[in-house]
């Protein structure tokens, strides 16, 4: 017979002792707490009940210490509220612990039947004490790439591995794939949502396959692991960031606090709803969720309790885990306070930055939420790099042809000054032309409208708004012209990302014409519209090897393409510095008619480093080049294809072909004008 003790308010969620395993929860509404006690992940009804009266509650902590119980137990909560709001009553609800190290149950698992006023005991979720092992960052450090070096690759866990036909887990099959990221030559791997999420939370009978739908922010998803064990589906992802480590790539997460899988008042009650929905959620008086994240709720993130458990999510997967940062979606909606007003100084980010198990940490974010708040220059946190949707927006329009796109250009192209603080070395962009959410690369530049009717929707989800061209044809074609351009205008739209100063993230199966058939909203496809494509022979290796060369070119050459001014006057003839050119030297077309872009990265005034011409028109342009001190040789023509190697140059101007682009650099700063990379 199991004895039960008062336990301790701390650590949150479960933990081993001594003697058994201590268990303690935030619920400031709760009467009393049942801790049920289960066999088996499958067993329908609880082996135990240990009721928690007032006496096992520390302020809003609820606690107790169960002997006998160790590692791999399986257990859930029952909480009676105070006070019920009308037409809710949770009591009935099996509920996992907000902090469980490990969830099970999926084979009898019921969305519908964790609805209100529900019994669900045999088909609920339920938690597992797990060991709260620290990664061994002895053996596997973090690799720590510094922002100016850092190059990110976004990638689906599943959708990365899933053609892959052996009989193993996304994180095993990914081990499989890392010589391949490591001759692409990115630094970081960001990853879509790994929290544990339910795949049912989806309309039209769909999955839920990218998983913006958390269920925990402390447990990897199941359907990425062996499953073998709660405890050993977490030695397997910790195994898969030390692989990383190993090979010198970063791991950052896309996480997502924003919201839950529980949606609004009509949704399942699974976690925090029934444990304490008027903490965890914004309600307003009449009792309705508040939302500004188009998922049915938002998470109260200026309240300190709540604050307090995304804390201790992050440090589960920075130190238990090892992973090297995160990505906040729809991060703003995080500095909403009451009624979901904007906070000026929001406590969650402040709280972020001020924890030193997370000092060496990466943050990025999403700037903008669905209630319309977009703060990319002052996002709340000094920390934390933002997606810099103005890149992308501005780069597909000036390669599209359209009208005053010449100057937002060459703004994006030194850093974005117009919207980051210019007097800053390295600014926290995160630039990108594609990213999960959206066409791929090869698809914008085949599709002038979304095709996203697999989803169910009628064609209403996605965004309407993608800047695409098509280039004289719908999708696919075998006319030679347009599938000559298209390639062209891929090779231009990743050169451009590449000598753009921040940081370049790059979309999974962009470097090899991963196609999504139009689709520009693939969350539920879990087929081949939404995964990586292996086969060599429907890739386009031409690109491939193209990228791979210019991620070589700003990796040799990054303190060219990201300058940092001299730290006084008398480095004057060391700075390095953007000079901006037209068809004639330092004559820069800003018209609203330009569709050309030239410049060069001078070293001191009269030694020029670097020069790149970008030409969106329809028609071949002569760009006079500036003198150089030493040869200058052309690394990089669009125009052209086959293989890639310096050309020395011996006029002093150069043609850039129609929707061309073309990179020179001086052969001082090679070294040696027969370079091989």
């Amino acid at each position: 017979m199991n004895d039960i003790k008062l336990g301790n308010p701390l650590p949150l969620g479960s933990s081993i002792t001594s003697k058994g395993v201590n268990f303690s929860l935030i619920a400031t509404n709760a009467e009393y707490i049942e801790i049920l006690v289960f066999e088996k992940e499958d067993s329908v009804a609880p082996k135990a009940i240990f009721k928690l009266d007032q006496n096992h509650k520390t302020g809003p902590y609820w606690h107790a210490e169960i002997n006998d119980l160790k590692e791999g137990s399986i257990y859930a909560f029952r909480i009676k509220q105070k006070v019920n709001e009308p037409n809710k009553d949770y009591s009935k609800t099996v509920l996992i612990d907000p902090c469980s190290r490990g969830i099970t149950g999926w084979s009898k698992y019921s969305r519908k039947n964790a609805l209100n006023n529900f019994d669900n005991m045999d088909s609920c979720l339920k938690s597992v004490v797990c060991d709260r092992k620290v990664f061994n960052f002895k053996n596997f450090p973090r690799p720590k790439h510094s922002w100016e070096e850092t190059i990110i690759y976004e990638l689906h866990i599943k959708a990365f591995t899933q053609s892959s036909n052996e009989d193993e887990s996304c994180f095993k099959k990914f081990l499989k794939k890392i010589p391949y990221l490591k001759e692409l030559g990115i630094t970081s791997i960001e990853l879509l949502p790994v929290f544990c999420f339910d795949p049912n939370d989806a309309p039209n009978g769909l999955e839920n396959f990218w998983g913006y739908s958390p269920i925990n922010w402390f447990t990897p998803h199941f359907q990425y692991l062996s499953n073998k064990s709660a405890e050993q589906n977490r030695e397997e992802f910790r195994k898969f960031v030390e692989e990383c480590h190993k090979e010198n790539i970063e791991v950052i997460l896309d996480v997502v606090y924003n919201h839950t899988s529980e949606g609004d008042s009509g949704g399942p009650a699974i976690s925090w709803k029934g444990i304490d929905e008027n903490l965890y959620y914004f309600i307003d008086k009449d009792k309705n969720y508040q939302d500004v994240t188009g998922c049915g709720n938002t998470i109260a993130a200026n309240r300190g309790l709540v604050r307090k458990l995304i804390i201790e999510s992050l440090k589960c997967w920075a130190n238990e885990f090892g992973v090297d940062g995160f990505r906040f979606d729809l991060g703003i909606a995080l500095s909403r306070g009451e009624d979901l007003v904007p906070l000026d100084n929001p406590p969650i980010f402040e709280d972020i930055e001020c924890e030193p198990e997370l000092a060496d940490i990466k943050l990025i974010s999403e700037p903008w939420d669905c209630g319309g708040l977009y703060k990319l220059n002052n996002f709340p946190s000094k920390k934390t790099f933002t997606w810099n949707g103005h890149f992308r927006d501005d780069l597909r329009r000036f390669w599209r042809g359209d009208k005053d796109s010449a100057w937002n250009m060459s703004d994006k192209i030194k850093g974005s000054p117009s919207h980051y603080k210019e007097n800053i070395s390295f600014p926290k962009s995160i630039n990108f032309i594609t990213s999960h959410d959206g066409f791929t690369l090869k698809d914008l530049v085949s599709f002038n409208k979304k095709h996203n009717f697999a989803n169910k929707e009628q064609n209403r989800d996605g965004d309407n708004h993608n800047n695409s061209w098509n280039h004289g044809v719908e999708g696919p074609t075998s006319n030679l012209f347009i599938k000559k351009l298209r390639k062209r205008q891929q090779k231009n739209f990743l050169l451009s990302l590449l000598i753009s100063k921040g940081v370049p993230m790059i979309l999974m199966g962009d470097e090899i014409g991963r196609s999504q058939g139009g689709n520009n909203n693939s969350w539920c496809q879990n087929n081949s519209l939404g995964w990586m494509n292996w086969d060599e022979s429907q890739q386009d290796l031409e690109l491939l090897t193209y990228l791979k060369y210019l991620i070589k070119i700003r990796k040799k050459f990054i303190k060219f393409f990201n300058p940092i001014s001299p730290q006084n006057r008398k480095d004057i003839d060391n700075l390095v510095n953007y000079y901006w050119h037209g068809a004639k030297l330092e004559s820069p077309d800003w018209s609203s008619w330009s569709h050309t872009i030239a410049f060069s990265m001078n070293k001191g005034k009269n030694n020029p480093l670097i020069w790149a011409g970008l030409n969106a028109y329809t028609k071949s342009i002569d760009f006079h080049l500036p003198e150089s001190k030493s040869k200058w040789l052309k690394v990089v023509d669009t125009n052209e294809s086959g293989t890639i190697m310096p050309i020395p140059l011996e006029h002093k101007s150069i043609t850039v072909e129609n929707r061309s682009s073309v990179l020179i650099i001086s052969e001082e700063v090679f070294g040696t004008k027969n370079i091989i990379f």
